[in-house]
């Protein structure tokens, strides 16, 4: 009986149709591609960084053609040689029997499964390696650090530009060698050069040869291995130090010398492998000997050793041992995130109230009472006129020089609240919200709007000074808006914006404007789009490219279309330049700011690489994340990495999303590496940056925040404290958010043994529950950057940020009551930034708190401010107040300022028949028992005046609702028992 194999049972016929289906599908799998390919073309076009789509295709195509091809020659060749080497006589056994089929399957078209199966193999390997663009760059493009690693004296430049891409090759090889061995001994199998039965060798001298010759080359490469993980131990961790990276002792004294025994042992394996199993004993018996003695000699000087080293020489005298590494650690550390410059001042802990603090002139006038976090919904329902306008959930923190108000012919710089009024397509409603409203008609949005961050007026308003639409300024009232835009804007329309997630198509051919453009108070004004950005989409071939890329047949039905058409997407600022430069890190909060009339936004981009040696790796993701994150915020990715520079500052354009790249930092060898891939000139050279522009630069968040995470354990610099890790700080959580890290804050504010007050963020850091430093990072007047510590004594008496907000809240009796009374009167309350400034040797907080009503379309509004300084704290209407009652409370006096009203008679509210002022009364009571107590020192009798104050306030709060009063807080008492320089009131007695 003659076999045939399943193929020759088909026609030709058949045989054609399969052909054409796999023809068929193969286009169809690609045609995405190949439409994302035509479009990214243009939009690269369009924007002007064609050489960045290029230069990362191109490196693609090259990746992906070296290393399929490599890698599936590798497979094909060994699978060839498989066949070429099989016997041509085979003994007779069941097992031989049983491969016959198989062989009558593949042997007639042996070739074409070789490449089928290469093609498929070197096809993964290709789109493996095509993801790998970046390291291949940045390996082609290295750059000189000039500076050498402690240990083997390489410039780090290795570390960062050249071991990544060696480690990819290493991994590469390995898997095509486990492949090659794998096809090769199926294919010895099942052709009969292996067998597992029948008389005789099990293997023939060929496929013997070639088998070992595999295996031989696999411990080669594991020679390699170890002789570049050598390198790799100055990027390990640190067993003896939790959450340090870089050498150790015992991977120097241990290791080391382990991975180069390893690395000859290997050497001598693989020769071994070729002569013993070819040469001389023609067996496998010594190879697998030689094989098994790498394996136990990996098991013993690669592990059961440097484990002994570890625990018997290292662990009894851990800290002189690691001294000389954490050193280096530490050094390396502050080098790679920036911190090696810092300026580290020690501060004093003052904790009363000095007289002149009022008096103070660079940092009290500007205290920022305006969260961004807080007012985004009192500048969208003031701001907005139309629903669909909206602002985003964080506003942002700048400055501007203007007239003073004051004195109009002097200059003053002040930060401010801003933002622009973006489309909100979600709030377009039911009846607007179809395809030609959503991306022909409502295209973009109106005006940049800002207020001081300082000023509140109008029932705790924010006054705004820029941004007006002509329908809503509040005409004639000076004192709750400015009358005319003092931040002025040449071109005030948004079409690039944080909220712009959603194409437009914008042009006309004559014919009047089609696309809305604001409310004017009589009829809303039209508006065509005429910026230069945007991708003509006015021929038909376009129209079916994008209807294709976007999945939108309205691209091909509409009737919208005309030969001036554009298309402009990617409209999201952060995401646009991401797109740009994909290589770079974005900083979560882009900003907007007003430059030479034009609104512009301003990002914050990074480099980054986790192989600097022996500097410290952090979790990107886990070291930005704090209480705003995602709340207006982006999250970085999880990534680790261990070198970080803010070297690229990036606008882009809100009207025509011009997209621009400036080198900010010109001494980074990753920007330069980046910079020479793309032909030189992708970035822009920092000599280049508009003056006007660079006038609002600001420290980076992201960057900032991880310096702070690092600086938390980094500001120790000797090693024997930082083994013992007692000095170590924590980032302090959020008040307003258990759990959560709090978020640092912009303020414009002088610093101590400083004249100017300086735009700065700022960050406080605790140890337990006292304040141990606070971190500053601003620019200086040629734009350096600018990292600062003050650094506050140990056991500090001033409480940290989370300490000093129950202060003001809960033990400060005023604040207490008055906050239960908003409380019980259904009233929603949100606590703004809590800021830490040091000012007069000691810190002042200062904590805004919003109310917000329970109605609908409702929005915060500043109410009360909350302070403290020391032992000392305030609640009061204004800053004004609030340092008043500090200063009176620190001499000893009762405050002449307070939130309400002083009671008519004696101290004490009308009782009479009133339940509700009975109750008052009632708080007033324990309030004077209070003060007493505390004077005479008596804590068992004070305890037990908190104790009746807690009863009374709920007593109080119960009256109030049975007798359906409206929220009036003063209604309640007004007098504080903190008058006296005494402990203030807390849950219960001190001990």
């Amino acid at each position: 009986m003659v076999l045939r194999s399943p193929l020759s049972r088909v026609s030709r016929r058949g045989r054609v149709t399969l052909v054409v289906l796999a023809i068929l599908l193969v286009i169809i799998a690609f045609a995405d591609r190949i439409v994302d390919i035509w479009a990214d073309y243009l939009w690269f076009d369009e924007v002007g960084y064609n050489r960045v789509f290029s230069g990362v295709l191109t490196t693609q195509l090259l990746l992906f053609l070296t290393f399929g091809f490599g890698v599936g020659l590798i497979v094909a060749l060994n699978l060839y040689l498989a066949y070429r080497m099989r016997p041509l006589l085979r003994p007779h056994s069941a097992e031989q029997h049983a491969l016959d089929r198989y062989r009558m399957l593949m042997l007639p078209r042996m070739g074409m499964w070789i490449t089928v199966l290469s093609g498929l193999v070197g096809l993964f390997a290709g789109l493996s390696a095509q993801g790998r663009w970046q390291l291949w760059l940045l390996f082609q493009n290295s750059q000189r650090f000039g500076v050498a690693d402690p240990q083997f004296k390489v410039d780090i430049g290795f570390y960062v530009f050249e071991y990544p891409f060696y480690r990819y090759l290493l991994g590469v090889g390995f898997g095509a060698v486990v492949i090659a061995l794998l096809g090769a001994l199926g294919l010895h199998y099942l052709l009969g050069g292996v067998r597992l039965q029948g008389a005789g060798d099990r293997m023939t001298a060929a496929a013997r040869a070639h088998l070992t010759s595999l295996v031989a080359a696999f411990v080669l490469l594991k020679a390699a291995a170890y002789f570049l993980d050598r390198r790799g131990l100055l990027l390990g961790s640190n067993p003896s130090v939790e959450n340090l990276n870089g050498a150790s002792y015992t991977a120097i004294n241990s290791l080391l010398p382990a991975k180069e025994v390893l690395a000859w042992i290997s050497l001598l394996v693989a020769i071994a492998i070729i002569v013993f199993s070819n040469a001389f004993m023609r067996n496998l018996v010594w190879p697998g000997v030689a094989l098994a003695l790498l394996g136990i000699s990996a098991v013993v000087i690669g592990g059961i050793i440097p484990a002994s080293v570890q625990s018997f020489t290292v662990k009894p005298s851990a800290r002189a041992k690691e001294a000389p590494f954490i050193e280096q650690s530490i050094k390396a550390t502050r080098d790679a995130y920036g911190l090696s410059n810092v300026q580290t001042k020690q501060y004093t802990d003052n904790t009363v109230p000095p007289l002149n603090l009022a008096q103070d002139t660079g940092t009290i006038p500007n205290v920022r009472l305006l969260d961004p976090a807080v007012v985004n919904d009192t500048f969208t329902l003031r701001q907005r006129t139309r629903p669909f306008y909206q602002f985003p959930a964080k506003l942002d923190i700048d400055r501007y020089t203007l007239p003073d108000p004051a004195n109009p012919a002097v200059m003053k710089t002040q930060d401010y609240v801003v933002g622009v009024r973006e489309m909100n397509y979600e709030q377009l409603g039911a009846t607007n919200s179809n395809w030609q409203n959503r991306h022909t008609y409502y295209t973009h949005g109106y005006g940049f709007v800002a207020a001081p961050a300082n000023k509140l007026v109008c029932n705790g308003e924010p006054y705004f000074v820029a941004g007006f639409l002509g329908e809503h300024r509040r005409q004639g009232n000076e004192e709750c808006n400015a009358q005319d835009d003092l931040i002025k804007t040449s071109e005030p329309r948004i079409y690039y914006g944080e909220q712009m997630t959603t194409y437009a198509i914008v042009g006309k051919k004559g014919g009047e404007d089609v696309e809305f453009d604001r409310p004017t108070g009589v009829a809303d004004a039209k508006n065509t789009y005429a910026g230069e950005g945007g991708v003509d989409i006015g021929s038909y071939p376009r129209r079916v490219l994008y209807a294709a890329h976007l999945r939108e047949t309205n691209f091909l039905l509409s009737s919208v279309f005309n030969d001036n058409s554009k298309l402009l997407y990617v409209r999201e600022p952060r995401e646009r330049v991401q797109k740009i430069a994909p290589f770079l890190k974005m900083d979560g909060d882009p900003y907007p700011a007003v430059v030479d009339g034009r609104v512009v936004w301003i990002i914050d981009a990074y480099t980054t690489s986790s192989t600097y040696p022996y500097a410290t790796r952090v979790d990107l993701r886990g070291a930005t994340s704090d209480a705003q994150t995602g709340d207006g915020t982006f999250a970085q990715q999880r990534q680790d990495i261990n070198y970080l520079r803010n070297s690229v500052k990036a606008t882009v354009d809100a009207y025509d999303g011009t997209v621009t790249l400036y080198t900010f930092d010109d001494t980074d060898p990753v920007l330069k590496a980046w910079n020479k891939a793309f032909g030189g000139k992708l970035f822009k050279p920092r000599s280049e940056i508009p003056t006007n522009l660079s006038q609002h630069f600001r420290y980076p968040e992201d960057q900032f925040k991880v310096q702070r995470d690092l600086l938390s354990r980094f500001h120790v610099t000797d090693p024997g404290g930082f083994f013992g890790q007692n000095d170590f700080w924590q980032v302090p959580d959020d008040p307003n958010k258990a759990g959560v890290k709090q978020p640092p804050y912009y303020v414009l504010a002088t610093a101590p043994e400083q004249t100017d007050a300086s735009f700065q963020l700022t960050a406080a850091m605790v140890q337990g529950p006292a304040l141990s430093g606070v971190v500053s990072g601003s620019y200086d007047k040629d734009n350096r950057p600018v990292l600062s510590v003050l650094e506050l004594p140990d056991n500090s008496a001033i409480q940290g940020p989370d300490r000093a907000h129950q202060r003001m809240t809960n033990q400060d009796d005023t604040a207490r009551v008055q906050i239960n009374q908003l409380k019980s009167d259904q009233a929603q309350i949100e606590f703004g930034n809590l800021l830490t400034l040091p000012l007069l040797g000691g810190v002042l907080y200062v904590q805004p708190l919003y109310i917000r009503s329970t109605q609908a379309n409702s929005f915060p509004t500043m109410k009360k401010v909350l302070l403290n300084y020391g032992e000392y704290s305030a609640y009061a209407d204004n800053m004004a107040d609030g340092l008043k009652i500090l200063t009176e409370k620190a001499q000893g006096k009762t405050p002449t300022t307070g939130t309400e009203n002083p009671p008519p008679t004696g101290g004490q509210p009308p009782a009479g028949d009133d339940p509700v002022a009975q109750a008052a009364a009632r708080i007033q009571a324990a309030i004077n028992e209070l003060r007493e107590a505390r004077k005479a020192g008596d804590f068992e009798r004070e305890g037990k005046a908190l104790k009746e104050l807690d009863e009374a306030t709920k007593a109080y709060e119960e009256a109030r609702r049975n007798a359906g009063a409206s929220p009036s807080p003063s209604s309640g008492p007004s007098s504080s028992p903190s008058a006296s320089p005494g402990p203030s009131a807390s849950a219960g007695p001190p001990g």
